[in-house]
């Protein structure tokens, strides 16, 4: 517990304290958010606000998780694993990709990033490197940071997609939610308060999950009955953790009105985060609830979309979701709280629904 601790306030001290530093740098280099022509004409004062803000959360979560992991040794406690370093790697890697297209959105001066082919080839490499490796780690007890079964609160010993098929099954859902987090994000505060959310939820699930280990010697006869057999949960919860402190601490000067946006370099790392979070964790279904507000903000995009081409109508005022509210009347800020509280009930419920099969299974 110490160590998820010291994560989560390490994190949240770079970010809060960085990211001020961040916005002046941006801010002299021209680093200014492109705003959609399309978009509300409120969002239009904000063209020129410093972007790229996502790296603030990145640094803040390799900074917090490497000063856990250097106090955890410090207290005889056991190096990286191989799970740490992936979600780092996933992270980053799509935190990368998202800078990149930020980058040319700054000095091309419009709303469009890289083009489709070269944004798509960069998230494929990220999530097919990561989809491969996280079958090539076996710990001491033969388990690997990933699985060949689908999950829901764990593997579905019933529901097996053979290496290649979990392989491709991972890219997928990197790609989704990875997605649906850059959809969410178009209002201040909103994707990065969001995440708090879900992340929160990832810390705890990690550390019970580390409490109630299958390779635990202390468990009782009941608690092994419930046990988990994810690999490294106290590192998957220290790196939930430092993400999590990370997004506090950039929500401080992210919040409306902002002083910067996280730009794809945010939200793509972030959506990459909760997406190898869920793998990890053996949670891959229960996200859907955990991380419901995503979920929303992604089938509104969809929904338009498919029903503008077959029926050539809007279902909504403007996807994503949030717009279609803001073009509706409601004030921005409005609109962000009311959103935070959907999401705030969607990861309860979803930790609910965690600790609810635990207490299935263990008879508590």
């Amino acid at each position: 517990m110490k160590s998820i601790l010291i994560a989560a306030i390490v994190g949240l001290a770079v970010a809060i304290l960085l990211t001020p530093y961040l916005i002046k740098v941006f801010a002299r280099q021209g680093f200014g958010q492109e705003i959609r022509e399309d978009g509300p004409q409120s969002h239009q004062k904000k063209r020129g606000t410093p972007t790229m803000g996502g790296a603030a959360i990145l640094i803040a979560m390799w900074v917090g998780y490497l000063s856990a992991l250097a106090v955890s040794m410090m207290d005889g406690g056991g190096g990286p694993t191989a799970s740490g370093w992936l979600l780092l790697y996933l992270t980053t890697g799509m935190g990368l990709v998202g800078f990149l297209d930020d980058f040319v959105k700054i000095r091309q001066q419009r709303n469009l990033g890289l083009n489709k082919r070269m944004k798509f080839l960069g998230q494929t490499f990220i999530a097919v490197s990561f989809a491969v490796l996280i079958f090539l780690f076996p710990g001491a007890n033969d388990e690997t940071p990933g699985s060949k079964f689908l999950s829901y609160t764990r593997d579905l010993p019933w529901f097996s997609f053979g290496i290649i098929g979990a392989a491709v099954f991972v890219v997928l859902l990197i790609a989704a939610w990875s997605n649906a987090v850059n959809f969410t994000d178009g209002l201040d505060g909103l994707a990065a308060g969001s995440s708090v959310m879900v992340l929160g939820t990832y810390v705890a699930i990690g550390f019970f999950q580390l409490r109630n280990s299958c390779y635990s010697s202390t468990l009782s006869a009941a608690a092994e009955a419930g046990c988990y057999a994810t690999r490294d949960p106290l590192d998957i919860a220290m790196v939930a953790a430092a993400a999590l402190g990370g997004c506090i601490g950039f929500l401080w000067w992210n919040a409306h009105p902002a002083r910067i946006m996280m730009g794809d370099t945010g939200s793509l790392a972030l959506g990459g985060l909760i997406a190898g979070l869920s793998v990890m964790t053996r949670t891959e279904l229960l996200l859907i609830v955990i991380a419901g507000l995503f979920v929303v903000e992604m089938m509104s995009v969809v929904i338009q979309i498919a029903v503008f081409k077959v029926r050539h109508v809007r279902v909504f005022r403007m996807a994503p979701f949030h717009h279609h509210f803001e073009l509706s009347g409601w004030a921005e800020t409005t609109v962000m709280v009311r959103f935070w509280l959907l999401a705030a009930i969607s990861a309860a419920l979803g930790l609910g629904l965690f600790y609810a099969e635990w207490l299935s299974l263990t008879g508590g």
